[in-house]
């Protein structure tokens, strides 16, 4: 996959871990729980058909989905030791 095009896919993702994270910390979750677990399947359904063809990519999208802060955290270490 293009390092650009996984690069967006992953922040996305990734962005809607953050929300899904904010929403269980101020109790919203419940409402929106069934949509969330569908989101959840199909990050989950997208990781595994890429990572035949992309290990490094499945795992940064599910890290990015379970633990989106953690994958902040690496990606602005990352960007850092670029600069």
């Amino acid at each position: 996959m293009d390092p650009e095009l996984a690069k967006l896919l992953t922040e996305m993702i990734e962005k809607t871990g953050l929300l899904r994270r904010d929403m269980q910390q101020h109790g919203d979750l419940e409402k929106y729980e069934a949509r969330f677990a569908r989101i959840d399947q199909k990050v989950g359904a997208l990781a595994d058909a890429l990572a035949q063809a992309d290990p490094a990519l499945a795992k940064s999208l599910r890290t990015a989905w379970q633990l989106p802060a953690r994958s902040l955290a690496f990606r602005n270490a990352e960007h850092k030791k670029k600069t």
